[in-house]
């Protein structure tokens, strides 16, 4: 089971950190990913790490913004979000998968409730 927090609202140009904390033990023989759906929108890939958290791939619209982290021994990851702009506005979700970099929210097995993120301008 995932449980992210930490959305809320910020001002364009504000930073937030987003958490999710799964209560699997195996948690650290899971890559994870970060995905965000706006209103009306598809899903989109937001960021993938590894299971060991040294490999981490960003989404183009996000890159250089956002970081990614994970801390296996809370089994936790973590998505960083600086310089926010109102086009980040959106539920964030984050997800397990057996491999890493995986980019299709599709290929993920296990998600978590989504915490919403609104950026005003």
């Amino acid at each position: 089971q995932l449980q992210a927090s930490g959305g809320g609202l910020v001002q364009a140009g504000g930073s937030l950190r987003l958490s999710c904390v799964a209560s699997e033990r195996a948690f650290s023989t899971y890559n994870m990913g970060w995905f965000r759906q706006a209103p009306g929108k598809d899903r989109e890939f937001v960021a993938s790490t590894s299971r060991s958290g040294r490999s981490i791939f960003y989404g183009d619209s996000v890159k250089g913004r956002f970081t990614c982290s994970r801390d296996n021994a809370k089994n936790t990851v973590h998505l960083q979000m600086t310089s926010l702009k109102p086009e980040d506005t959106a539920v964030y979700s984050c997800a397990a998968a057996d491999s890493y970099g995986e980019q299709r929210w599709q290929n993920y097995k296990y998600w978590g409730q989504g915490t919403l993120v609104t950026v005003s301008s």
